[in-house]
């Protein structure tokens, strides 16, 4: 008799796709899951062997069918991008933490090849608070045998936007098991195709991942095959050095095939993730110190050096990007404007906002159009929307109580709040919108008239003052940051901010709240651009993990996330806690 039940469903993913999963349930009551994600190719109709191979009898056993895999719909081995299957997971997790009743911290991903490199991405980007990681032969650089691989694939996608590769790989360089084997090659529901656009955006997520491994401080073991004709192990041994977390292993296994978990001897790597998953369960994560990383740490480290003046060679090369900047770059509206008020002011972001290429004659008018599709600038925009969405959704959640207040700290001119003002015209739906600086009240004032909104107070105020923030009458029900806190490092600023906000909203009210854990472009703009005071725009950048701990312990609950498909800027949703009475006595 198994020790478990399986359910077959469907779940409805961030956009309404609804993607297949299984689950087996324990015979006794659970709070504690494993996660699989699959092989690129497979589908979780093959996922159940593991979980017998480990023999966690408590634990539930989730896994889902990629889109485009298994009995999930979409083209066979597409997706539209690969960041859809990060968000995937991301939705799926939250589905079944919901559905189940299972904290988010007892749940361990173990994930095979590319789902390891979605997972180890999902964990660098929206830093889920998990138990632990389990990477086996992680698909951060495929083998692909061809010269100029990569160069031909990105030139086929340009001329051909959605074509698929059919995979090289057969059963026989998967696993040394015949049985195995032969299961693989008669499964109907195994797919040899692979999107394009797939291949790609796991290549260049993976580049990212393996350089900012740092980020990732959850449990993780590595399980690297040692006769891997799949995948290149060079990476896997360049993300284990680069990985933050303080609990970390790696284990090789010399002759293993890339499915290792599929090889003739799969009970010694099933019973290392056992071991490493039982032992995690000893412990709690500790998440508390990440408060500290504006002091130490590779963030920290890249800002100083960031400081620095570098080789001799790359500084000619920042030398001549400015000075084409000062010359022909003030043909465009876009520069000029950065030059007059800072890269990271207000005004410029509005600017980026609206998306017009602006400037003097046909050239100005082009170099502006360049500027403004630059990634960081394009990724401005997703947060912009993924603000308004989230701010969209939070309205609708509180309005049924009553009036919606909501505050932002540091507006600028306000434009992604006065737009969905606008959608709330007939509502009991106000906001107060502070800035700093007084001329983007100023701008935000005409803005807010030319648009016809009324329901809506500017004025000006310092989001870093924790007694000005906790003054505010009326009470907000949402309170915004967007923008401000990536543009300090020093997280004792964040923290008076924060408690000020705390102080601000009641129990059950929102805070949304920004981040840019990654970008990159970080040296060229430490090295070409200037701030809103006229210094070197030079930052440190916060992970997600220090950010939302920073948040966590001045209060708030993080509900969700959304993220640009180039993992820089994030948008966060959190829900004030109620105080203990120990907490307030500290206060």
């Amino acid at each position: 008799m198994t020790p478990w039940n399986e359910h077959q469903g469907t779940f409805t993913s961030w956009d309404n796709s609804e993607l297949f999963f299984r689950s087996w349930k324990p015979l006794q009551p659970s709070d504690k899951a494993v996660v699989f994600i699959h092989r690129g190719h497979e589908h979780s109709g093959r996922i159940k062997p593991l979980l017998e191979g480990l023999g966690l009898t408590d634990f539930w056993g989730f896994s889902w069918d990629n889109r485009g895999h298994g009995q999930s719909p979409g083209k066979r081995g597409h997706a539209d991008s690969y960041y859809h299957l990060v968000k995937d997971l991301n939705a799926f997790v939250s589905y079944i933490s919901s559905a189940h009743a299972i904290p988010v911290s007892n749940i361990v991903v173990v994930a095979n090849s590319v789902g390891a490199v979605t997972a180890a991405t999902w964990v660098h980007d929206f830093a889920p608070r998990i138990r632990a990681l389990v990477l086996a032969a992680p698909a951060f650089r495929i083998r692909l045998y061809v010269p100029l691989a990569i160069p031909g694939l990105r030139l086929l996608e340009k001329f051909k936007p959605g074509s698929t590769i059919s995979s090289y790989v057969k059963s026989k360089m998967l696993t040394h098991d015949p049985h195995a084997a032969a299961a693989y090659d008669s499964d109907p529901l195994i797919t040899k195709d692979i999107s394009n656009q797939v291949l790609l955006g796991l290549h260049d997520t993976a580049t990212r991942i393996i350089a900012d491994a740092g980020a990732i401080v959850t449990p993780t073991l590595v399980l690297s095959a040692g006769a891997d004709w799949v995948v290149k192990n060079r990476a896997q041994r360049n993300f284990y050095k680069n990985l933050g977390a303080s609990i970390k292993q790696m284990d090789a296994y010399p002759g293993f095939y890339h499915a290792l978990l599929y090889e003739k001897e799969r009970s010694r790597p099933l019973a290392r993730i056992r071991e490493f998953i039982e032992t995690a369960f000893t412990r709690e994560v500790d998440f508390s110190t990440l408060p500290q990383a504006d002091q130490g740490g590779f963030t920290k480290t890249e800002y100083d050096l960031l400081k620095q003046p570098t080789c001799p060679f790359r500084e000619v090369g920042f030398l001549l990007q400015k000075i084409a900047m000062h010359t022909l770059g003030r043909l465009s509206n876009g520069i000029r404007l950065g030059m007059r008020t800072g890269f990271d002011s207000g005004k410029t972001l509005d600017y980026v906002y609206q998306n017009t290429p602006t400037g003097i004659t046909p050239i100005g008018r082009a170099i502006d159009k360049g500027y403004i599709n630059a990634i960081g600038w394009r990724g401005i925009r997703q947060r912009g929307q993924n603000l308004e969405a989230c701010l969209d959704q939070a309205i609708q959640n509180l309005a049924p109580q009553g009036p919606v207040r909501i505050l932002d700290v540091a507006t600028g001119c306000g434009r992604y709040v006065l737009n969905v003002l606008d959608r709330y015209r007939d509502q009991e739906v106000s906001a107060c919108l502070r800035d700093y600086e007084v001329q983007n009240v100023t701008a935000g004032q005409q803005l807010a008239e030319e648009m016809g909104i009324t329901k809506v107070h500017f004025e000006q105020g310092d989001a870093f003052n924790r007694a000005s923030l906790a003054a505010i009458t009326p009470k907000p029900h949402i309170c915004i940051v967007s923008g401000l806190y990536e543009l300090f490092g020093d997280n004792q600023l964040l923290q008076r901010s924060l408690a000020g906000l705390a102080d601000a909203v009641e129990p059950g009210g929102y805070l949304i709240y920004t981040g840019q854990p990654w970008h990159p472009q970080v040296e060229v703009i430490a090295r070409t651009l200037t701030n809103r005071d006229g210094d070197p725009w030079i930052m440190r950048r916060r992970t997600q993990a220090e950010l939302d701990e920073l948040v966590r312990q001045a209060g708030f609950a993080k509900q969700s996330m959304e993220i640009d498909n180039w993992g820089i800027f994030t948008v966060s949703v959190a829900r004030r806690v109620e105080r203990t009475d120990e907490e307030t006595a500290t206060q």
